[in-house]
């Protein structure tokens, strides 16, 4: 170790403080890192083992396929693994559950078995074609309950829908209405098979599927000519390139139906949608560099205090021959020890943390995700190297300027102290207005700040900083809840009773069912509208004009969806508007207009919040109806209606799901439905419930048998994706008040470390006869000072990193761009009420310091 070397090590020890403050920041920093880059790759971790363990791990799904095309897969060179599965049903004898008369069989090859999830509460898996294991949940829903050894002769086919002929699955619900099945079995085989095991009901069974598991066997050595399968394959590499290089094979092979697990895909960081793949890593980097400038900030005002400390030392080195090569190596230096020290420590304290907290997270994640699994540490190479590599980069930025500060510090500049003093008239130049308006004290504080022109920008800097880091990690957040808003449902109840059992006079008895806290009955029809191009939203306008949709006699076809809600529900809803429910019976047809929607664009696979119409309260709208000849061609519209739009409004009321661009969700009351006159036939009633326990709720709903209505529960669902914003909150807003907390913990650093410097400066004013009083008022004007300028540029930098965060979400989600008017006011208040805060704090020390001692400071 060279002299200089020596030398900066033993200034380090001798400012104590000032050293272990910078190690505390850095530390700090290289956590907060450690956890970001962390918590990204456990919780993908996570995601990828839940979804293995709900769904199985394989990556490309192969449908249809014969023999020879098998043989073609297992020999493609992006193949690991081949995956033989095939399905079927057949009916259960003596189901105790109308809306479940199936059995569905669900073969897997020897791989199969290994490789999807299933747990096996007794017995064991089938070993042969001729042995099945069977879910548990049919013992309780047969009425001869069948045992491990007993056999089952069966006939198994496809489910095939009777009118329109296709084929379902058990993604597709029981098709019947009105007590009428409108499915039948084809394609019969006859089977007889041994039960032998009994399995836990399978996570990748449908709640709605009408047919209950039975696992079967697929021997890869008797395959048949004839006979087709579906083969999942596990690749080999993940890689983008695996849709298209899957596609092509396909057709190459003359595969026609090929499918991917895209949730696991996209879990492992491999997406077909190049919309998604770019705003995912166009946010990362948005983070990342929010992260890198507040870590630098925090860093680069200790190491550009440690300089103005150790100016005179420097000097002192100067003059004996230092070379400005190596007065900067020395803060470099002085960077690399406090890095040495304070990186593994901050990895430590970044990996314990964030341990910690998945501890009380797994409390809890469970209910809140809806999934089995638990979340676990997981520190790759990759991210281990991230983080080390972001914080040296960091610790590097940091110490630049610095150290090319120290480079050029002269013998008699930093004896003197004269380097960081601007003295000329220009420098200093104030309004007269200072002095008018705020007083003396207000001018001498501003001169103040002129004076060391570069520890006033390194404090303001911080506070820009903070500034800028909140505001983007608010926006981020509440960008992120606006897209998962959009991304989820808008079913606002647990239960939907649908079917032409519904009936007006129904309501109050599935009011009165236990657990059921709420209901609502909506009777509803469609109609159309023709609207005027002038009143078409902007991304309509948009699509006329390049011929993507098209006029109909000068205006555009609405679709209208016409929701009538019974009374004591409208009368609510109308009132949370704050509106007269009673108005809306009188006179003409009034309605209520969702004028905003959420929807997919299926063109560009974006996420799109738009306007529906542009019209305004008081407009009229025209409704059609569409008759059809006998030839099933369209014939002349019928006029049904004209409704006034009394509100337009993006509230929706339970039961009401929004429409697309070009359609309209029109709210009326129920009885208002008489001037629409439409017979019988041409509306529908649907009973919508919110319940405390929507599973018992259902159940005793089923038990009436009453097989003309129907039971749709969505309450699992809406549940999941409103805990999933829960806890995305208290993630992000932990790291929000981690990031405020590190800034105010900058900003208190910075300005008493600042105070503490200009000992002497306080003390030439007080000797001049500045009392106290006014050297209290100078403090708090000097605040004004840092905080207006601060604002003044931390806000409208702010607002260029919201912007590009918009732009970056816009790859997938659209929406409109709106100020956080109140996240904005509170930083500026807070940043007057910190500044003020930490320069009476700093002041409050340095109050009782003597004059005489306080001109003796030097900063050695």
């Amino acid at each position: 170790m060279n002299i200089i070397n020596k030398v900066t090590i033993r200034h380090m020890r001798q400012n104590k403080r000032r050293s272990l403050v910078t190690i505390i920041g850095v530390i700090i920093s290289v956590a907060m890192i450690a956890a970001v880059t962390t918590l990204g790759v456990s919780f993908l971790d996570l995601m990828v083992r839940q979804e293995i363990s709900k769904n199985g791990e394989w990556h490309v799904q192969y449908e249809h396929v014969n023999k020879q095309q098998i043989q073609a897969i297992k020999q493609d060179g992006a193949t690991e693994k081949v995956i033989l599965s095939s399905g079927g049903y057949a009916t259960l004898e003596g189901s105790t559950n109308a809306y479940k008369p199936y059995l569905y069989f669900q073969n897997y090859d020897e791989q199969g078995l290994a490789q999807f999830p299933m747990t096996v509460s007794e017995g064991r898996l089938p070993a042969s074609e001729e042995e099945v294991a069977i879910s548990s949940v049919i013992q309780e829903n047969i009425e001869m309950p069948v045992q491990i050894g007993d056999q089952l002769t069966v006939e198994i086919g496809q489910r095939i829908h009777e009118v329109e002929g296709k084929v379902l699955t058990q993604t597709d619900s029981l098709q019947i209405s009105d007590g009428q099945s409108f499915e039948k079995l084809d394609n019969l085989e006859t089977k007889t098979v041994t039960i032998t095991g009994i399995l836990d009901r399978p996570e990748w069974e449908p709640a709605w599927s009408p047919g209950y598991t039975v696992v079967g066997f697929i021997d890869k050595n008797k395959l048949d000519e004839s006979e087709t399968f579906d083969a999942f394959v596990v690749v080999s590499k993940l890689k983008t390139g695996l849709y298209d290089h899957a596609k092509t094979f396909a057709d190459d092979n003359g595969i026609e139906k090929v499918e991917f697990n895209s949730d696991l895909l996209r879990y492992y960081g491999v997406t077909g949608n190049d919309r998604l793949r770019l705003t995912l890593f166009s946010l990362a980097t948005i983070i990342m560099v929010v992260i890198l400038i507040g870590s630098v900030a925090l860093i680069y005002n200790a190491f550009a205090i440690s300089v103005s400390e150790r100016a005179r030392h420097l000097g002192m080195l100067s003059s004996v021959g230092a070379t400005k090569k190596q007065k900067r190596n020395s803060v470099f230096f002085e960077g690399a020890v406090i890095g040495a020290i304070s990186i593994p420590i901050g990895l430590l304290a970044g990996f314990g943390g964030i341990s910690l907290t998945f501890v009380f997270i797994n409390t809890f994640i469970e209910d809140a995700l809806n999934i089995s699994e638990k979340l676990e540490l997981v520190v790759t190479p990759s991210s281990l190297l991230l983080s080390c590599g972001i914080s040296i980069l960091t610790i590097f930025i940091s110490t630049y300027l610095p150290a090319k500060k120290a480079a050029k510090i002269s013998a008699i500049d930093a004896i003197r102290q004269t380097e960081d003093i601007k003295l000329s008239g220009e420098n200093l130049k104030t309004s007269k207005w200072v002095r008018k308006i705020f007083g003396l004290e207000a001018e001498i504080g501003l001169k103040n700040a002129k004076r060391n022109r570069k520890r006033y920008l390194a404090l303001v800097f911080s506070l820009v900083i903070s500034i800028v880091l909140f505001l983007s990690v608010t926006y981020f957040t509440d960008g992120l809840k606006q897209s998962m808003e959009m991304v989820r449902s808008d079913s606002q109840y647990d239960l939907q009773i649908s079917g032409n059992g519904v009936g007006e006079s129904d309501l109050p008895k599935y009011r009165q069912l236990q657990h059921v806290t709420e209901a609502t009955m909506i009777k509803s029809t469609w109609a159309e509208a023709l609207i005027e191009p002038e009143r078409l939203p902007e991304r309509f306008a948009a699509q006329l004009e390049t011929g993507e949709v098209a006029l109909e006699d000068g205006k555009f076809r609405y679709y209208v969806d016409i929701h009538g809600l019974d009374d004591a529900s409208f009368e609510v809803y109308a009132k949370k508007l704050g509106m007269n429910a009673e108005t809306f019976g009188q006179g003409s047809l009034k309605a209520i207009v969702i004028d905003q929607v959420s929807y997919e664009d299926a063109a560009s696979g974006q996420f799109v919040q738009t306007k529906t119409i542009l019209s305004d309260v008081g407009d009229a709208i025209d409704l059609y109806s569409q008759p059809y000849d006998e030839a099933g061609e369209p014939a002349e519209k019928e006029r049904l209606s004209t409704f006034e739009i009394a509100a337009l409004t993006n509230e929706v009321p339970m039961g009401v799901e929004t429409a697309v661009l070009g359609g309209l969700n029109v709210i009326i009351p129920e009885k208002a439905f008489e001037q629409l006159k439409l017979t019988d036939d041409q509306f529908m009633h649907s009973i919508y419930a919110m319940s405390t326990d929507p599973i018992a709720t259902q159940e005793a709903i089923e038990e009436q048998n009453d097989m003309t209505i129907q039971v749709q529960n969505v309450y699992r669902q809406r549940q999941q994706e409103e805990q999933m914003i829960l806890l995305m909150s208290v993630f992000t807003y932990g790291f929000i008040t981690l990031i405020s907390l590190i800034s105010i913990a900058n900003i208190f650093n910075t300005i008493s470390t600042s105070i503490s410097l200009r000992k002497r400066e306080f003390a030439m004013l007080r000797s001049v006869g500045m009392t106290p009083k006014g050297f209290t008022k100078m403090i708090r004007y000097e605040s004004l000072f840092y905080g207006v300028k601060a604002l003044a540029i931390g806000l409208p930098l702010s607002i260029a990193v919201m912007f590009a965060m918009h732009w970056s979400l816009g790859y997938t989600f659209q929406y409109g761009f709106t100020l956080p008017w109140m996240s904005i006011l509170f930083v500026v208040l807070m940043i007057f009420l910190i500044v003020g805060a930490a320069m009476l704090y700093a002041t409050a020390k340095i109050k009782n310091d003597t004059i005489i001692e306080s001109l003796k400071q030097e900063n050695a």
